[in-house]
């Protein structure tokens, strides 16, 4: 339900600031605005638009796929329980915050620096999804018939987001924010239930 309301919000928003550029430019991520005119709203703000309908749908269909069962799995008596819904939110929150402070520190002092759609939190869902089901079989988004395990994915997409990130404006992809929003997905699901690394590491070896 938590993602469905996400993901709701978040296309009404997108498709509002897709026909208002002063709304859009508004609610950018700028982290020069941020520091020196206190905008902090622009951490979370940034997630709710996207650049183009590709974006959006791309954002909103990794975060469906993804979400529905991290929002399930954390509401598991086994994993979190009742505060499995609160612990979902303070993943895709958190992740919007995480993802940004990479490039709000890089870039503070640049007026002219922005960014902005929901990769960084919906990352942030899905490393969360690789460490309770490293098993799974993933397909690749543009070659969906080649399935491989969760955990190899996220392997392949962590080295690829902080190769692409050491090399900025090779893309125009903000894969810094990818790569920390990954990271802190990681680790939030860890640190609020340590026993799954170890559940990690055994659904890993009962593969071989």
């Amino acid at each position: 339900m938590i993602t469905l309301i996400i993901i709701g919000i978040t296309v009404l928003v997108s498709i509002a600031a897709m026909e208002n550029p002063e709304l859009k430019g508004k609610l950018m991520f700028n982290a020069f605005l941020i520091h020196h005119k206190k905008q902090w709203y622009r951490f979370f703000s940034n997630g709710l638009i996207h650049a183009n309908w590709l974006h959006l749908l791309l954002n909103m269909y990794a975060l469906w796929m993804f979400g529905k069962g991290v929002e399930g799995a954390f509401s598991y008596e086994f994993i979190y329980g009742a505060k499995g819904p609160y612990f979902f939110i303070l993943l895709y929150a958190g992740g919007l915050i995480m993802s940004s402070l990479y490039s709000y520190e890089k870039h503070k002092h640049d007026m002219y620096y922005n960014s902005l759609g929901a990769s960084g939190a919906v990352m942030s869902v899905m490393f969360a999804y690789v460490v309770l089901a490293p098993t799974a079989k993933l397909g690749l988004i543009f070659l969906p018939f080649v399935q491989v395990p969760a955990y190899i994915l996220g392997l392949m997409i962590l080295a690829l987001e902080h190769y692409f990130s050491r090399r900025p404006g090779t893309t125009g992809i903000a894969h810094d924010a990818h790569y920390w929003g990954a990271i802190y997905g990681i680790v939030f699901t860890i640190a609020m239930k340590p026993s799954l690394a170890m559940d990690f590491i055994h659904k890993i070896q009962g593969t071989y």
